[in-house]
């Protein structure tokens, strides 16, 4: 968020301040999905809710394929789809939490999607329903009903063309309603409800609703006293019609006995029928249809209806696991009831059945999945649990989808002191619980990758001209003593090959290709030109008075050197030169003067030499400013010893403009400098040996260095290099904190890379590697293809348990996190202080809590007259019969070699629920007070 300051006027009001707030990341958790015909009458959509957003999928053989990303004002509370006579494609009702709701409908025509009718939910009077709003779809598209507060039902009229009429509301006997769902193959509009009473039973009831008159009227049944545990409805399509309610214990079948009264059908399969319940509000016209089967005491929170006609429904609950429900009938009534347990997934909010055993997952409390059932089972994978005692599944994973929520608590860190921060959270419910890392940057994933220490640079070639070989063949990888080239074989892999027109035995200072089928390889002998496809030598140059060159760099037609001393020189390469590419000149002591074969000019002609007043150089570059893939340079770019940058043109190398580097010849030694376009904008970059970054804005008209700045990037020397990325230029700052440097909206953009050190880089885009890098550290070479440039990147740290609270320890270097585990078979709940190492997040130690103590705040503080950092953790004991903790402990650990030691612990009239250092003392929020605890020594220890 940043802050906006307005000053209107004088007087109340004078100075206003606003908060803009920018959404980082859109929303992950998933809420609600449906899969119908929304966009195309013949093909199906998955649409997934996303608290304000709804995404809209199309299905494809090739997987699930993004069209809209629809943001909505309010968090989605309703989403429905269904098709009104004389529509082609579905129409998508959704209502919020506020209590508003649209239409909405997609436009083949135009690609968007419409509004098809939009109106407001609320009354100005009515207590609000605890569970939030709830509404349905009625199956024949005669009106939307929802309920949002206490014996009120909100109609919205529909007539045959689908179009809206005006609300009325109609009352309902029933408070306290948990659950309401319109019936299938009814005449007349009929919901379905399940209520709980005063005495906290629970009854289903169904009524029918007079549109005309505007009333409620008895449904075709009732049954009263179903389990305890009921919290869903599920309607069971014609022509089979009731409904299914499903319970903590018990899931039953009901309907009205259409034949010759209750009692009739077998009851197989753990399933039973029975008449009425006794009961006056209960209709006992004629009998019912009960079909029940037990289930394990579990809370199932989402379903998913597989086939059209309602024989099977998918349960998920809230382990995780997925069963599957089928109802065994004759296409006429339902006969008994199976439930078997398939496997298991991330814990379900919502479930879509998409086609040929492709489920999605849409989750809450951890990552959604697209997931597989086999009719036969399949080996468990390490992270699941079986469904069969001989631990195999049904269900097997095809994608994940990240999701944050719920984050409960969150640590904002910098581990490397670099003003860069990454976001800790504890995310997840249950067994979906983890650690999430999350980073702003730019994301590497390694496609390959060698052991290779003492890279001084690296660089990529083609076989010949862009234009011919677009691909790069060839990786040159620089050490202090020899030059190695590495090439992708008839495998698609990486390994070392022979390029015997360059020099192996020296450190290469720059390598290029270069016009006419050439590569120049610049050394501190000199400059070779080779053979881009054999490697045969072509021709050399050498630095007068048998000098050595420093630094070099080069592009399409022209190589910049730099010797000892100070001496600059610009060299025409390749075709620039002249004609007659078959010249080769193998002068070794003066120059580019020696004797060319058949009357042919040579290959690589010294145009100019220059000194910058006797000023030892540092770095150089000439690559062209406005698009690195140009032929030529107008300008280039010379970092001194001086801590000075310099702009001279080319190739006659005169000097147009100089600045100093933090503070005239005071300053650091520039190592890197740069000639890029951002937008089209012309920048100089400088690079220098501390780790910071010196920017300026270039004008080639008026040769001038403006608007300088400076920034730190880490603390070791720059390297920097282009690359290409979606079509526009980037630069790679290669140091211990590598950054991606961008334009965008005329502003200079800097992205951090998700790898801890990059000395150096360079584009590497082979067929086997397309649009990847080659990025070399201090032990290893690592070809990696990159990521959207501006992106967070999350990293998770599974735990198995629900993270609730984490404090991080700089001192130490570990975080610690407050967890609880929930043991389903014993339905016990541990409660635990586990200790990981900050940076591979391996749990080091884990401290489990007393009986029916639970954790509930924690901080990394330092006591006063004592430096060592401490963990501080707050619990209360929590008892069934206590409506508030009436105990509770202070405890203190010290992490020392990975292992958490109680040094001391303090017990307290209730529950700790904050913690704060003050003053070198520990302020403490025991349930309604507020406490302050001092750090004293007691017998030579402490406590």
């Amino acid at each position: 968020a940043r802050q906006i300051q307005a000053r209107p006027g004088r007087g109340i009001g004078a100075a206003m301040a606003y908060n803009y707030v920018v959404t980082a990341q859109k929303p992950t958790s998933v809420t609600h999905s449906l899969v119908g015909n929304f966009t195309h009458d013949n093909e199906l959509n998955l649409i997934v809710a996303k608290c304000t957003r709804i995404e809209i999928h199309m299905l494809t053989p090739d997987g699930l394929q993004p069209m809209h990303d629809v943001p909505v004002y309010g968090r989605i509370a309703i989403m429905k789809l269904y098709r009104p006579a004389g529509e082609k494609r579905q129409l998508l009702y959704v209502a919020t939490e506020r209590l508003m709701f649209c239409v909405l409908a997609y436009d083949q025509t135009s690609g968007a999607i419409t509004t098809r009718a939009m109106g407001d939910l609320s009354n100005a009077i009515g207590r609000p329903c605890e569970h939030g709003l709830i509404g349905e779809v009625d199956p024949e598209c005669r009106l939307i009903g929802s309920q949002a507060y206490d014996g009120l039902f909100k109609v919205v009229p529909m007539d045959r063309a689908g179009q809206l009429r005006e609300a009325f509301d109609v009352r309902l006997e029933e408070l306290n309603v948990v659950d309401v769902k319109f019936m299938h193959g009814c005449a007349v509009p009929t919901i379905c409800v399940l209520y709980e009473d005063t005495k906290e039973a629970r009854h289903v009831k169904t009524y029918e609703i007079d549109v005309k008159e505007k009333t409620l009227r008895d449904g075709p049944w009732s049954q009263g006293d179903v389990e305890g545990g009921s919290s869903l409805i599920i309607p069971v399509p014609a022509p089979l019609g009731g409904a299914i309610v499903v319970g903590e214990s018990v899931i039953v079948y009901l309907n009205r006995d259409a034949g010759n009264g209750a009692g009739v059908g077998d009851g197989d399969g753990g399933s039973h029928e029975q008449a009425p319940g006794p009961g006056g509000n209960h209709q006992q016209a004629s009998g019912m249809i009960v079909k029940a089967i037990a289930t394990k005491s579990v809370n199932v929170m989402a379903h998913g209806v597989v086939d059209a006609d309602g024989s099977r429904y998918l349960l998920g609950d809230s382990t995780g696991m997925l069963h599957l429900l089928v109802l065994v009938h004759d296409r006429r009534r339902v006969h008994a009831l199976k439930l078997e347990s398939l496997g298991q997934t991330s814990i379900a909010s919502t479930l879509s059945y998409l086609d040929n055993g492709v489920v999605y997952v849409g989750s809450a409390y951890g990552d959604s999945q697209l997931v597989r059932l086999h009719a036969q089972p399949v080996r468990c994978a390490a992270d699941q649990v079986p469904a069969t005692p001989d631990g195999l599944t049904y269900v097997e994973c095809l994608e994940s989808f990240t999701n944050l929520g719920p984050i409960v608590d969150f640590a904002v860190v910098d581990l490397d002191r670099h003003g860069q921060g990454q976001v800790v959270t504890c995310s997840g419910v249950n067994k979906d619980g983890s650690l999430r890392v999350v980073r702003n940057g730019v994301g590497i994933h390694e496609r390959a990758a060698v052991e290779l220490p003492g890279v001084k640079g690296c660089w990529s070639l083609r076989k010949g001209d862009a234009s011919t070989h677009p691909s790069d063949t060839r990786l040159v990888v620089s050490f202090a003593r020899e030059t190695r080239v590495l090439a992708i074989d008839d495998d698609d892999e990486l390994a070392e090959t022979e390029f015997r027109g360059f020099s192996e035995h020296e450190q290469t200072l720059c390598v290029c290709n270069v016009d006419g089928g050439y590569v120049v390889q610049c050394v501190a002998s000199g400059v070779r030109l080779v053979n881009a496809a054999d490697g045969e030598p072509r021709a050399t140059w050498s630095p007068p008075g048998g000098a050595t060159v420093s630094v070099a760099s080069a592009n399409r037609t022209q190589a910049l050197v730099a010797t000892t001393g100070g001496s600059l020189y610009s060299l025409a390469l390749g075709s620039a030169v002249g004609a007659g590419g078959d010249a080769m000149d193998v002068d070794a002591a003066g120059g580019a003067q020696g004797g060319a074969q058949g009357g042919a000019q040579a290959l690589i002609r010294e145009i100019a030499s220059a000194s910058l007043d006797g000023k030892e150089i540092a770095c150089l570059d000439c690559t062209p400013l406005s698009d690195p893939g140009d032929a030529a340079a107008d300008l280039c770019a010379v970092g001194t010893w001086t801590a000075e940058v310099a702009l001279l043109t080319m190739p006659d190398l005169r000097l147009v403009t100089t600045s100093p580097l933090g503070g005239g010849g005071g300053g650091v030694i520039p190592r890197a400098v740069l000639l890029c376009s951002f937008e089209g904008t012309p920048h100089l970059l400088a690079g220098l040996g501390d780790g910071a970054l010196h920017t300026f804005g270039v004008d080639p008209e008026a040769g001038a260095l403006r608007d300088g700045k400076s920034l730190s990037l880490g603390t070791q020397p720059i390297t920097l290099r282009t690359f290409r990325s979606k079509g526009a230029t980037h630069v790679f700052a290669g140091s211990d904190r590598p950054t991606v440097i961008y334009g965008n909206n005329g502003k200079l953009i800097y992205s951090n890379v998700n790898l801890r050190e990059v000395l150096h880089a360079c584009p590497f885009n082979c067929d086997a590697f397309p649009d990847s890098l080659a990025l070399a550290s201090e032990s290893d070479l690592t070809i990696g293809g990159i990521d959207d440039i501006q992106k967070l990147h999350i990293r998770t740290v599974p735990l198995g348990e629900q993270p609730r609270r984490i404090a991080h320890q700089p001192e130490t270097r570990t975080y610690a996190a407050l967890t609880e585990n929930f043991d389903v078979d014993a339905r016990a709940e541990g409660y635990f202080v586990r200790l990981f190492d900050d940076v591979t997040f391996e749990t080091l130690c884990k401290f489990r809590l007393e009986r029916d103590e639970q954790d509930s705040s924690i901080i990394s503080c330092a006591f006063a007259d004592d430096p060592r950092a401490y963990y501080v953790v707050g619990t209360g004991y929590s008892l069934p019969e206590e409506p508030e903790p009436t105990r509770g402990r202070i405890l203190v650990f010290r992490a020392e070699d990975g292992k958490l030691q109680l040094v001391a612990e303090k017990e307290v009239k209730g529950a700790v629920y904050n913690l704060n250092a003050f003053n070198g003392k520990l302020l403490a929020g025991i349930n309604s007070k507020v406490e302050l605890f001092r750090w004293v020594s007691r017998g030579g220890g402490v406590g």
